[in-house]
């Protein structure tokens, strides 16, 4: 894996490299990727002392930066590689992606159109990507490992908060390659905003454009280049409290889609609650959310009702964390421990307002109605829609894809959590096998002319 700066080589010669990586490693067989991800694992397994030392840096520095204003809290908490099991997580997503089946060359359509010519449909995988991403450091490996055994090659640029964690991995990660057969430039990391910026006019080397960040990082990428992006600029993910709700499932399903890492984009921002629970359900709700410290910011409904009910009173969080609704909270990604709380009347009037709302990314309902569960389910205009569970299950790891790209919000080619599917599209291969091989012309109504046969063959791979 090459590393390098502006100054020692143009931008332009870095995107012309990773074409000519892609288009060489097309010829290897897929046992060199799987080969190039356990040498990767290996590498980082021997450095992960000095891996994580270099994180404690960056954390430190970054620190700096939050308490001098310049910074947020939720990046700082991404930043954390030695955070609970992330680094066990990123390692263990290198083997779980090396045991996926190869993405690549399944047949999805096959079909005889004439004695001696067939058609395939086959996937292949996209070609150069260049993924941007900030704070959270073990995006370089999670990506680096997708990318290999999709057969893409990838241009990867890390936040600056992150520099000395992404260098050592980024180094790790070229030691792993350099053992294979794979070319240099298959993986490749740059270091500056400038290079980011001219790579964005190169559409004739860099295939798709995966930003993984802030919502100004993302829409900044959309706003400047002409090459497809694939990603999602918020994550303004709901809970909707159904009338039928069950107390139980509701606390746990409200207070972990809240609070089990808060600075997600699969973190719920807002809870919208049905007026028939004002009384019941709902208070039982806010206060497992108050003794989780989380801040309410509760419409003029919700919030009476938690002023008027005895166990929310006396709160000892009641003054300090339960605040009315500003105007624009309804359109906010909180990323920490806040909600946006709003009832509602009715599952039409719910589903209405999250369309409206919502980033299109994960939301969940939570209701023992076996048909509202459905009307949700398909009404709900997101990549994740969920039925008594919580939306942090909207994870690639999660999911079973081994590890993920990053989330889409879009309608075309991948949405969701995008793994391995996500990053490969298809060709269509035709061959005769006639000894004067096929000419279209030969095909037509009217005299002499041959029809097409248009029979489905049964294959999973190309046989040739």
């Amino acid at each position: 894996m090459a590393s390098t700066t502006a100054s020692d080589s143009s931008v332009e010669a870095i995107a012309k490299a990773a074409k000519e990586a892609f288009e060489q490693s097309q010829l290897l067989p897929s046992s060199v990727r799987n080969e190039a991800l356990a040498k990767i694992k290996q590498q980082l397994e021997l450095r992960k002392d000095d891996i994580l030392a270099a994180n404690k840096q960056d954390m430190e520095a970054a620190q700096k930066e939050v308490d001098a204003g310049r910074m947020t809290t939720a990046l700082l908490k991404r930043l954390d590689l030695g955070k609970g099991d992330k680094w066990d997580s990123m390692l263990q997503g290198i083997l779980d992606v090396a045991n996926l089946p190869d993405p690549t060359g399944t047949v999805s359509y096959a079909s005889k159109l004439d004695d001696g010519l067939e058609l395939y449909r086959v996937s292949c995988p996209i070609g150069v990507l260049l993924v941007i991403f900030e704070s959270r450091p073990e995006v370089i490996v999670n990506i680096a490992s997708l990318a290999i055994k999709s057969g893409n090659a990838a241009i990867l640029k890390g936040g600056k908060e992150s520099t000395r964690t992404t260098a050592l991995l980024a180094s790790a990660i070229a030691e792993g390659l350099a053992q294979t057969s794979l070319p240099p430039a298959y993986i490749h990391a740059i270091q500056t905003r400038d290079e980011v910026s001219a790579l964005l006019q190169l559409d004739r080397y860099i295939d798709l454009v995966i930003p993984r960040g802030s919502n100004a990082l993302v829409s900044n990428i959309q706003n400047n280049t002409r090459i497809p992006v694939m990603g999602h600029a918020d994550g303004i993910c709901h809970v909707y409290l159904d009338e039928s709700a069950d107390l139980q499932k509701a606390v746990r399903v409200v207070v972990d889609s809240k609070t089990d890492y808060p600075s997600a984009c699969n973190a719920a921002e807002t809870l919208l609650v049905h007026e028939s629970l004002l009384n019941t359900v709902w208070p039982a709700v806010g206060k497992a959310l108050l003794d989780a410290h989380v801040e309410l910011l509760c419409d003029t409904a919700t919030h009476t009702a938690l002023s008027s009910a005895p166990s929310i009173s006396s709160h000892p969080s009641f003054p300090s964390l339960i605040q009315h609704t500003p105007n624009d909270t309804y359109t906010t990604e909180h990323l920490d421990l806040r909600l946006s709380v709003k009832a509602v009347p009715s599952l039409a009037a719910a589903t209405a307002f999250i369309n409206a709302h919502s980033s299109h990314h994960t939301d969940t309902i939570v209701t023992e109605n076996e048909a509202h569960a459905s009307a949700f389910c398909r009404g709900v205009d997101s990549a994740g829609t969920f039925v008594n569970a919580s939306t942090r299950f909207a994870d690639g790891f999660r999911y079973g894809f081994g590890t993920e790209v990053g989330i889409s919000t879009g309608r075309i080619h991948a949405r969701g959590p995008v793994g391995l599917e996500g990053l490969v599209i298809y060709k269509y291969m035709l061959r005769s096998s006639a000894g004067e091989g096929h000419v279209a012309s030969d095909f037509g109504v009217g005299e002499g002319k041959k029809a097409f046969t248009h029979a489905p063959i049964q294959a999973s791979k190309v046989p040739w």
